[in-house]
């Protein structure tokens, strides 16, 4: 097992890409801690995939310093070290740059950015402290790379995201402790399911850009965490690897075949 008597915090965990990552990272022999605010799918999901001895739930929101703390406090009383922080809190609003109230941007950025700053901050310091070497993944987005007029808060923060992981990499190197990103493209989450019951229209858009022809899976973000979680990734800092169907560099639209929508 890659991962076998480590210790994992994943935020924004209780669904979606960041219940993929705790399933992977579980299958793969670590002890994972779920943060989210989502507290009763947050706990349900950790009784479901093995309960205290392998995964805890913890409600914390990441844009708190104070709840930061108390997340890694309650992994430290649990298992008693931290070798793992998968920063994955993420929202979304939408609006133009005409449109998109400051309210709005401030939570996006706070949440998204923020919070990842805090919740590797903490991490790091408590690894540096204790001489772990340990590993931080920021989970971006094809957004950093490619814009969408419509959802200005989140690409702004999801560029910025990179950012912070080169720099968070070039400042912890020298505490042999890796940082690095995985940006997805379109994955197949609750979120995205919900969308395409609404408007069909929104997947033939999205597959007409994919050269795949298909979405993603958690599952297959997953299996890139657990590789940079790892030791087949050990001369890996600084970098953020794209897992997008092909998405980022295709120049032009595919014929799309028909898909069926649950």
């Amino acid at each position: 097992m890659k991962l076998e008597g480590k210790v994992a915090i994943i935020t924004g965990a209780a669904q979606g890409i960041g219940a993929g990552v705790a399933r992977e990272f579980l299958a793969e022999g670590c002890r994972v801690m779920i943060a989210d605010i989502q507290k009763d799918k947050g706990a349900a999901l950790a009784a479901e995939l093995g309960g205290s001895d392998v995964c805890r739930f913890c409600e914390c929101d990441v844009t708190r310093s104070d709840q930061v703390q108390a997340l890694l406090d309650a992994t430290l009383a649990a298992w008693g070290a931290i070798d793992i922080v998968v920063c994955n809190s993420g929202i979304s609003r939408n609006g133009t740059i005409l449109e998109i109230s400051e309210e709005d941007f401030d939570e996006v950025i706070a949440v998204n950015l923020k919070g990842a700053f805090l919740v590797g901050r903490a991490g790091a310091r408590w690894m540096v402290d204790n001489g772990v070497h340990g590993t931080i993944i920021n989970m971006s987005s094809i957004n950093a790379v490619v814009c969408s007029p419509t959802i200005v808060p989140y690409t702004v923060s999801k560029g910025g995201l990179n950012q912070l992981t080169a720099v968070m990499a070039l400042g912890l190197a020298p505490h042999g402790i890796r940082v690095n990103g995985v940006g997805p493209g379109s994955i197949d989450t609750e979120l995205l399911s919900k969308i395409f019951s609404t408007d069909p229209d929104v997947m033939r858009g999205i597959l007409s850009r994919t050269p795949m022809q298909r979405l993603g899976t958690a599952k297959e973000i997953g299996r890139i965490c657990v590789f940079l979680a790892s030791e087949d990734s050990s001369y890996m800092t600084g970098q953020t690897i794209y897992a997008d169907g092909g998405r980022l560099k295709l120049a032009y639209n595919v014929p799309v075949k028909e898909q069926a929508v649950e």
